[in-house]
């Protein structure tokens, strides 16, 4: 079964209310990567058939359309304002009402947290900003839910935060309330804060910051229209960790009989009326070793130990359970992942008795079919796996969250027969890397990435997966910096670090087809964040700006490195694309602009002296940049200062005045009767934060994002043209992959 096939057995499911794209000034989409994020959440409506979401780290939240067989982001709407909004908590579904869909939105503890609230299945949403913090992006993130819906009283919602105790609503999320009670029972260490002091500095519970990891209902101890009786909860804590409530959430009092010893992590109630807990050491993603599954009988009290296998025993490494989930429509039907098994691998473990016996069909008796997405076969075993959900109206498919996206099988029941389990990565639209670098060659691949944590990509068709994976060659883990001659595209250097290799840039002479580590690292050259590159226009000479020291450049493909003379540690060189021997380096922090005519082997101070720019870096941005097919033509700004713009190599420079920040530029191809390159800039006009094209060098500027379109803020801002498609542009995000536009109506 292929991946194509795999995908046309998901049933249609109709959507409505999609804005015609003839209404925006651009329209945008993902350069296909084929996921590459760490998925921590899949739910699925429990009525509605084949409404499922998924929920990421630093992503923000998907929506399955099964028509388009993609995954479709909810929250590109999010602004620079919001940027700690992509990281998602939990997810909550609505049973009794399938348009509705909440978030949990919240990436890092120092920063604010909200409740998007949707009632048209996340194509818009209400804000609530909330007073207790979330960690979308911290240990413990694939827990859950921590967020829940009453399935009798959809106004009814409560949360469990990691700090600051149990937090209800009774108005669809739109006002929240400490539960004092909750504190009460015993079940935190110390009382939670109140609304005006959410303690964001406090470590509570054991010195963690987990908190509260799942809330569950018990749907049939209600009534429709009447608040929900029986609810549960669950603490990440190695003591008394499960909770009931029998008056609604009004008081609690610890289960009696459960296990201790390890911290639940997923809370799971089975249709038929049982609850299956996942344990682990510690709530992961990273550094388990030691688990446990547990079936509970509400009826009689009653705990087994239905763990597949006990990780502790026999093992040289330990490893945990990192989720679980039933069959609604075959409750004796369980599904069990493993997580942080690296020496056995990751299972998914399948029971078809309640847990009494167990088969694996991941590892096992599994296949994986890599043809959505060929790098993830380049030793992308799965891990993370700390989320697994079956389709409630399909027993057969079944879907598993890693740390670079989603397996789903299609043919799971297969595994009762003894028959092998195909799992397709379903990760179409669901692009979750973290884009370090880009550049767009006239000639060859139109684009080529770096990438956090897989090293990045060629990409000849930016609609396609590579077919040919990751690089080849020397292999980073992060590739940070990209570049190319000017007047030899065809010659690349990337930098980067992570890897095998002890040599951290490498030259490409075919176009990043294959690649060579150059002989030696630059003094002080890590590949580390920061740090960039530059080659001459000819391809010769290659500059390495190290994170602490002084440039250096080399002429022998880094047989030897030379100190580029007149230089401080704090520069930043950049090449002329057009003069070989012309090179540029910029010192932001004093504002001194200088020029080397030998090939960088020494450099000069112009008479123009620039404000100096602080914040000007990989993560701050800043401009410093050379005009694609232009000698001399050089532009400089930072997010807090105008752009300025020099035409005579930087002896003078004009003040952009319109300009009152600058994240990031870049070129295109000219617009039709025009021999400049159209200009892209990340940046701020009429104190407006946005994306602006300008066909006139700078004189005039359009926006071409829009309100639903910001994606938020990028680890590593960039905006690039394409030089041979005019309109095309490429941005990078913060979790959402590089995305590339094209003017509306146009047609590439």
């Amino acid at each position: 079964m292929t991946g194509t096939v795999a995908l046309m057995l998901w049933c249609p499911h109709t959507t409505t209310g999609a804005q015609p794209p003839s209404s925006k000034p651009y329209l945008w989409h993902n350069v296909v990567m084929g996921g590459g994020g760490f998925v921590d959440g899949i739910v699925f409506h429990p009525t509605e058939k084949d409404l499922l979401y998924a929920r990421t780290d630093v992503g923000g939240a998907y929506r399955w359309d099964t028509k388009a067989g993609e995954w479709v982001p909810l929250n590109d709407w999010l602004g620079p304002a919001q940027n700690n909004y992509t990281g998602i908590e939990s997810i909550a579904l609505d049973p009794s009402d399938p348009n509705r869909v909440y978030l949990a939105a919240g990436t890092y503890m120092q920063g604010e947290a909200a409740i998007l609230c949707s009632d048209d299945q996340g194509r818009t949403f209400k804000t609530t900003p909330v007073a207790f913090r979330m960690g979308g992006n911290a240990d413990g993130r694939s827990n859950g839910e921590r967020l829940a819906v009453d399935p009798n009283d959809g106004a009814i919602l409560f949360f469990g935060s990691r700090n600051a105790g149990l937090w209800k609503s009774t108005d669809r999320g739109a006002t929240w309330n400490v539960v004092d009670s909750f504190a009460k029972s015993g079940a935190l260490q110390t009382p939670p804060p109140s609304a005006t002091n959410p303690g964001v500095s406090r470590r509570g519970w054991g010195n963690t910051d987990y908190g509260i990891v799942s809330v569950v209902f018990d749907t049939a101890s209600g009534e429709r229209g009447a608040p929900t009786r029986v609810i549960y909860a669950a603490v990440s804590t190695t003591g008394s960790n499960f909770y009931r409530s029998d008056d609604a959430g009004a008081n609690w009092e610890a289960v009696a009989g459960q296990p201790i010893g390890l911290p639940p992590n997923h809370l799971i109630r089975s249709v038929d009326g049982f609850f299956y807990l996942s344990y682990s050491s510690v709530p992961g993603p990273n550094s388990v070793n030691d688990g446990a599954l547990w079936k509970y009988n509400p009826r009689d009290g009653s705990w087994t130990n239905i763990s597949p296998e006990k990780p502790a025993e026999g093992q040289r490494l330990g490893w945990g359970y990192g989720a679980v989930c039933v069959d609604a429509k075959h409750p004796s039907t369980i599904m069990a992942t493993t997580i942080d098994r690296w020496g056995l691998k990751d299972e998914v473990f399948r029971s078809t008795d309640g847990g009494a016996t167990w088969k694996g069909i991941l590892v096992a008796n599994g296949k994986l079919d890599y043809s959505m997405a060929p790098y993830t076969s380049q030793g992308h075993t799965p891990h993370w796996t700390g989320t697994v959900a079956v389709n409630p109206n399909n027993p057969d498919q079944v879907l598993f969250g890693t740390g670079y996206g989603i397996w789903a099988s299609l043919d799971a029941t297969r595994a009762d027969a003894g028959e092998q389990v195909t799992w397709v990565f379903l990760d179409k639209g669901l692009e979750e890397t973290v884009p370090l670098a880009l550049i767009s060659p006239p000639t060859g691949a139109h684009l080529l990435s770096g990438v956090g944590d897989i090293d990045g990509f060629r990409h000849e068709d930016v609609n396609v997966s590579p077919p040919e994976g990751t690089y080849s060659g020397p292999g980073f883990n992060h590739t940070r910096n990209l570049t190319y001659a000017g007047g030899k595209p065809e010659i690349i250097v990337r930098l980067g670090d992570g890897g095998k290799s002890k040599v951290h840039v490498a030259v490409s002479e075919d176009g990043g087809k294959t690649w060579s580590a150059l002989r030696n690292n630059a003094p002080g050259g890590s590949g580390r964040e920061g740090e960039t590159v530059a080659v001459a226009a000819d391809g010769g000479a290659i500059v390495w700006s190290p994170r602490r020291g002084t440039p250096s450049v080399t002429l022998d493909r880094g047989t030897t490195w030379n100190t580029c003379q007149g230089l401080t540690g704090d520069a930043v060189v950049i090449a002329d694309p057009v003069n070989p021997s012309r090179f540029y380096g910029f010192a932001a922090q004093t504002g001194k602009l200088l020029v080397s005519t030998n090939g960088a082997v020494s450099f000069e101070e112009t008479a123009t002296l620039l404000p100096a720019m602080q914040r000007f870096g990989a993560r701050d941005g800043g401009v410093f940049a050379a005009t694609t097919g232009m000698e001399a033509n050089i532009w400089v700004g930072s997010r807090d200062s105008a752009l300025y713009h020099s035409a005579d190599g930087g002896v003078t420079f004009t003040r952009l005045e319109q300009i009152s920040g600058t994240d990031a530029l870049g070129f295109g191809k000219a617009a039709p009767g025009k021999t400049f390159p159209a200009i892209y800039l990340l940046g701020t006009i009429n104190q407006l934060h946005a994306r602006y094209r300008s066909d006139d060098a700078g004189q005039t500027w359009i926006r071409i994002d829009d309100d639903q379109h910001q994606f938020a803020t990028a680890d590593t801002p960039m905006i690039i043209g394409d030089p041979r498609i005019y309109g095309r542009v490429y941005i990078t995000t913060g979790g959402r992959g590089v995305i590339y536009g094209d003017p509306a109506g146009s047609t590439p």
